[in-house]
Order: C-alpha cells, then structure tokens, then sequence
C-alpha cells in the first residue's frame, strides 16, 4: 500500500511540471499569434508607397490645350495669348495673319516638328471643334513619389504616411518649366498667365512633401481616408 502511494506520488509530481511547460508553450504560441495579427494591420512602408503612387496618380497630369484651323478668339481661347506666343517661339505652331470683321480669327497651324513631337508624346487627346478647328490636350509632366518618409499607425484601422513627390515633365513641359529660359523669356504679366492659366510650373523644382490619412477597409485594404 505504502509502495502504491509513493508510485503515485512520484507520477504526481512529474505531471505538474509537463502540465507547466505546456502552459508556457500555449502562452509562447498565444503571443506570437497575437503579434502576427497585430503585424497584419500595420501599414507596411511598400504598401505606403502603392497608395502614395496611386494618389498622385488619380490626380492626373498636367495638361496644355490649344487650337488649330481657323480659330476664333474667345474669352477661354484667345490666339495671342502667351500660350500660342510660347508655342510659336518654339517653331511647333505657325500663327497667320488675322482675318475677320475685327481680326478675330487667327490661323493656327502646326509645324512639322509640333506634329513630331505630339507624335512622341503618349496620352494626347484630339478632337474636332464644331467650328472645324482642332483641339489638342496634351499632356505635359506626372507627378511621380520620390520616397515614403514616415508611416504612422494612429490606431490598427488608420494611419498617416508623410512622403514627397516630384514633376516628371515630357519635352513639352519643359518648355513651359516656370524656371527655363522659354518662360522666362516673356513679360512679368505673360509668364503670371502661363503659369495662372495655361500650364506653366517649376516642374524642375524641389520635390513637394504630402501628408495623406488612409484607412483600411475590409474588403478593399488600405484606402486614402474620405473623412
């Protein structure tokens, strides 16, 4: 009897330390969970970068708009305006001699090097006007992420990311860079218009910092915040 009471004892004693091993292990593995999950709802710098890139890229490029044929001066399209001087300037249109009751309609045409270069340029919109000129859209420079500088985790749902962007411009936006010698060229009146109206801008500038709030959506993953 004394023999079976000791056995049992001895087993006794042998199990509580498994038993506290095991609850270690479980709580080990419980933590590493834990943090795993956790790790899943922080906004990784790559993935800061992605939404970064796309919300520079939804803002779409910087644009000019001019047009060719006969064109009529209006009060959103005049001919002698500084954006058609600039474009002349730099031989890729030809401006005629005005014509009409008053000289209002100026003949635009496009030279053999304007045609190349818009040829060059993806992305360019052309159409016809109904009063039989053409219209041009064209895109002049992107804006493109520099770098992701900080990510900050303001709860597992929300977060801020500080980066920088830069221009990245074609061949016709450097000509309309604020800071060329193109720009600058013209009067202090002409070169405000260009750069208030028609296109104009440091695209050769220092990169711009931005501070964007997004947010994670369930179905949709990370979001630039609407609120």
């Amino acid at each position: 009897m004394f023999e079976q009471e000791l056995e049992l004892e001895k087993r006794s004693s042998s199990v509580v330390p498994l038993l506290l091993i095991v609850t270690l292990i479980l709580a080990i593995v419980g933590v590493a969970g834990y943090f795993v999950l956790q790790s899943r709802k922080v906004l990784t710098n790559t993935e800061a970068s992605t939404i970064a890139a796309s919300a520079l890229k939804a803002q779409g490029p910087a644009t000019i708009r001019f047009h060719t044929g006969m064109v009529k001066g209006s009060v959103d399209d005049k001919p002698h305006d500084p954006n058609y001087k600039l474009l002349e300037k730099a031989g890729l249109i030809r401006l005629g001699k005005d014509t009409g009751a008053y000289g209002t309609i100026t003949p635009v045409a496009l030279t053999l090097e304007g045609q190349r270069l818009i040829e060059e340029i993806p992305g360019v919109a052309k159409s016809k006007e109904k009063d039989g000129t053409d219209v041009y859209l064209i895109p002049i420079a992107e804006r493109k992420l520099v770098a992701v500088s900080n990510v900050k985790m303001i709860n597992p749902e929300r977060a801020v990311i500080d980066f920088t962007w830069r221009w990245e411009s074609n061949k016709l936006g450097n000509l309309f860079d604020a800071s060329g010698s193109m720009v600058k060229s013209f009067n202090t009146w002409d070169r405000a218009a260009l750069i208030q109206k028609y296109g104009a801008n440091f695209y050769h500038g220092d990169p711009t910092s931005i501070t964007l709030t997004v947010a994670k959506d369930e179905k949709l993953g990370w979001q630039v915040a609407i609120d």
